[in-house]
């Protein structure tokens, strides 16, 4: 069943008929006022838009001498819909339509400065719904196709029914729910083996170079949209090569399954996504400015690293002289058997050993806070507590503040603090972090560079071992450079290995690996998107987390809950 539906007829202005359409729906009966005092008035109405006080006499006005077409979008909800979510009021109609006021203007190819909407909500026994009317004033400028309307649509639902989304569709049946949580694992697990792969590409190589060489000649800003023609047909000729390899290939197969399944759920159409080339698909357009990054890099000879898998779910976990209670609880807490219940109550205790000094409990419930998974991620929570375990020396804990302190996210970001964490970690032994400090000083400080790269690869950390043979490879330093690299490779560096097994071709390292480098980008990518365009909220803020949390109490949450959380969590 269609859950929201939304009509884009329009009106070709002349002699006035948009401005009597307007008064017809801010004034036909079951339209809702939008002030009280107002509706008492003789000739009230309920037409609302951009300004707190709409004159509807003033607002018909400036349609009297348009000339171009008038949209009048109709977007209608089920009863039980509206009043479960809270658009069974006018109020909400109208944050609604202002909070997405330039995305339906972009679809509908209006300059924001030249977009004028007004609206009315109609309060029907079965479909309550809103009248809008959107036009441009440059009357030529307007256009709506399919594709617009499936845009609007689909921002108008991603708000509507994000509670739900993010509940893996918890109110339809068992059988839609399996199908798309496994479509979505599916996929996330064949974006995290991108993120760690290691492809062989010659072909790649050829094309990377070909790129980086005709970039040089390209002066300004070196993104797709200020590239010359023939450049960017390479770019898109480079993208569309990466289906080439098999894991890529799936991965996209599989997210033409779970975006249809969206689409069929929230707009009501039920055809499959048309398996285009990966160039020509909106949702991976960040792809091409990661390719035209990779050919700067090898244009620039910049050390580039092919390790960013380093993440937090790739802590250690030495669990060194842990409590019987702390292991009894967290089994308790990840046992995918237990109910919510029981899950409250082992978090619920697990927090109180954390007040008692524990210093695993105290970890633990950070990277819980911070990754979610089983909480709502909360990243002041997760930085109380990796502090409490990390002012007491704990290198782990250091560590894992360390990156959140330094990762994108506003309510926790202090690089001064993540820095300083991160160096507590690296003198009591973390390799891990030594090694994440000499990444953070290149290329500013190559001292302090190549000092914790050392420090990292003396306990065979083989990221550290090959970033320090390219780097005395780059300054032609080729007995040291290559010592590294050996030793790297032996402790596993496929980069390594492929750069020893291929050194005769001449080609640097950073060529060699383009294609792998591009494999990790597209791995980001289709992880961004493995929760549909329609829901993808890439960073909760606290905003959000209020606004989710009143949701969920008035679903008959409790306040407290520990309710499983699906969406996506922090990573840096």
């Amino acid at each position: 069943m269609v859950r929201l539906i939304v009509k884009s007829p329009y009106i070709r202005c002349s002699g006035g008929n948009a401005g009597g359409y307007m008064k017809y729906i801010a004034t036909r009966e079951n339209v809702e006022k939008y002030a009280q005092y107002i509706a008492e008035r003789p000739g009230s109405h309920g037409l609302f838009g951009g300004d707190d006080v709409v004159d509807l006499q003033k607002a018909m006005d400036e349609l009297k001498d348009y000339t171009g077409n008038v949209w009048t979008h109709i977007v209608s909800l089920h009863r039980e819909d509206a009043v479960r979510y809270g658009y069974d009021y006018a109020s909400a109609w109208k944050n609604l339509i202002r909070s997405h006021r330039n995305e339906i203007a972009e679809a509908m190819h209006i300059s924001p400065e030249h977009f004028r909407w007004y609206a009315a909500f109609h309060n029907e026994d079965h479909h309550p719904h809103i009248h809008m009317m959107a036009w441009s004033t440059d009357p030529k400028e307007a256009y709506l196709d399919r594709s617009g309307i499936r845009t609007i649509k689909s921002a108008l639902a991603n708000d509507i029914f994000s509670h739900e989304m993010v509940q893996l569709y918890e109110q339809k049946s068992e059988t839609r729910q399996e199908l798309v949580h496994a479509a979505r694992q599916s996929m996330r697990a064949l974006a995290q083996e991108m993120q760690s792969g290691f492809v062989d590409f010659p072909e790649q190589e050829t094309l990377m170079r070909q790129l980086a060489g005709q970039l040089g000649s390209v002066r300004g800003k070196h993104s797709y949209g200020y590239l010359p023609k023939d450049a960017k047909q390479l770019v898109d000729k480079i993208v569309d090569n990466m289906l080439s390899v098999k894991i890529v290939s799936d991965c996209y197969d599989r997210w033409l399954v779970l975006q249809g399944k969206v689409d069929s759920y929230y707009a009501g159409e039920n055809e499959p996504r048309q398996r285009l080339p990966l160039s020509q698909v909106k949702e991976f357009r960040a792809i091409k400015n990661a390719v035209i990054k990779v050919a700067d890099d090898i244009r620039l000879g910049r050390v580039t690293f092919e390790d960013d898998t380093l993440r937090q779910d790739d802590e250690p976990d030495k669990a060194l002289e842990v409590s019987p209670a702390y292991w009894q609880l967290r089994y308790e807490i990840e046992d995918g058997e237990s109910t919510l219940a029981e899950r409250d109550e082992a978090i619920t205790k697990m927090q109180m050993l954390a007040r008692q000094d524990d210093l695993h409990a105290q970890y633990y419930l950070g990277q819980l806070y911070r990754d979610g998974g089983i909480v709502i991620p909360d990243s002041k929570l997760a930085e109380y507590y990796l502090k409490s375990a990390a002012e007491r020396g704990m290198p782990e804990a250091q560590y894992a503040l360390g990156k959140l302190c330094l990762s994108d996210d506003e309510e926790v970001h202090d690089a001064a603090q993540g820095i300083r964490w991160l160096e507590a970690a690296a003198e009591r032994g973390s390799n891990d972090a030594a090694y994440l400090l000499g990444k953070l000083y290149l290329p500013k400080d190559r001292e302090k560079t190549v000092y914790y790269f050392e420090q990292a690869a003396r306990q065979d950390n083989p990221h550290a071992q090959y970033a320090l043979g390219k780097i005395f490879l780059a300054e032609h330093d080729t007995e040291r450079g290559m010592a590294y690299m050996e030793q790297a490779a032996e402790n596993g560096s496929e980069c390594a290995w492929l750069f020893l097994n291929r050194q005769n071709s001449l080609a640097e390292p950073q060529l060699m690996l383009a294609a792998t480098r591009l494999l990790y980008h597209m791995g980001r990518i289709f992880q961004d998107n493995s929760l549909p365009q329609t829901v993808a909220v890439q960073h909760i803020d606290r905003k959000r987390r209020q606004k989710f949390q009143a949701k969920r109490i008035a679903h008959g949450h409790k306040p407290d809950d520990h309710e499983e959380y699906q969406g996506p969590t922090m990573v840096m």
